[in-house]
């Protein structure tokens, strides 16, 4: 099962960085999310993929025409936050505000429930794990947040599992979709989306799939705009990290497409068998 997703925001909106952390500072940049878009679309109609899409509440306010249509062209819309910042760095109270502000300004665009969510950065963590409690108050019934290895935003190595799981916390339960890993010479690797999937080579990125079961990938419109200028305060790797690859990602992601078979949540959701999905108690 490989599972077709895009995250839905603004070539700046790059993490915990003093230059692109805030609203404030977003307003120096130029805005490239139209371009980048019409791209995405182009390509998937032309291969008649579905996807879902993951859109920043940020996002619906400012491009409510692009919401408008994801949603008219028959694409799952889900959340990825309010307003794009570290789930581990708000507490519960602000955390709550922030979904709550992002489910309303998709769903008045749409009017449609919104049911999936995925945090910035992949961070829940164990530290912040009450978010999954808040997720189900609101009525988000798919999670993909978890990360379930060390990474420099958040991570959830505790977690345990790779595979689509059933949370237990606190007397309630929402469904897993974590991103997935691979045991390659012995270690576990992630490669499905982001840098990981524009650092990689193509054929090595084919085998893991072939690999694999479940493959739950992550694009973001960045990840193919060769153009985008540079965040001039970024550190060395974190500049590597952020801009490598970006000439041949668009390649890669119609080659992965032209091979595999994808589907989206909502058809994930319905193949897979919640009954005999493992439970994670936290």
């Amino acid at each position: 099962m490989n599972i077709l997703t895009f995250d839905i925001e603004e070539w700046f909106h790059i993490l915990d960085n003093d230059s692109t952390k805030s609203e404030k500072e977003w307003s120096n940049f130029e805005y490239r999310l139209d371009s980048n878009m019409d791209r995405i679309f182009e390509m998937l109609d032309r291969k008649d993929q579905k996807a879902t899409f993951f859109v920043l509440g940020w996002v619906a306010r400012e491009f409510p025409h692009i919401v408008k249509k994801i949603h008219e062209l028959g694409f799952e819309i889900a959340t990825h936050s309010d307003r794009h910042q570290l789930a581990y760095n708000q507490t519960r109270k602000e955390f709550a505000a922030d979904l709550d502000c992002s489910i309303k300004s998709i769903e008045d665009l749409t009017g449609v429930k919104v049911r999936t969510y995925r945090a910035p950065g992949f961070s829940i963590k164990e530290d912040n794990k009450w978010a999954f409690e808040e997720l189900i108050k609101q009525g988000i019934e798919i999670d993909c947040s978890v990360f379930p290895a060390k990474r420099s935003h958040g991570g959830f190595p505790s977690y345990g599992h790779s595979e689509p799981s059933i949370i237990n916390i606190k007397g309630v339960s929402v469904k897993e979709m974590p991103i997935n890993l691979v045991n390659l010479l012995g270690k576990e690797m992630i490669f499905s989306g982001g840098g990981y999937f524009r650092l990689l080579p193509y054929t090595l990125i084919k085998q893991m799939i072939n690999k694999s079961d479940y493959v739950m990938t992550y694009f973001h419109p960045r990840d193919f705009d060769k153009d985008q200028p540079v965040i001039g305060d970024l550190s060395l790797v974190r500049r590597f990290k952020s801009y490598y690859g970006l000439g041949s990602a668009f390649s890669k992601l119609e080659r992965l497409i032209d091979d595999f078979e994808f589907i989206d949540i909502d058809e994930a959701d319905k193949r897979i068998n919640w009954d005999l999905a493992k439970n994670v108690e936290l």
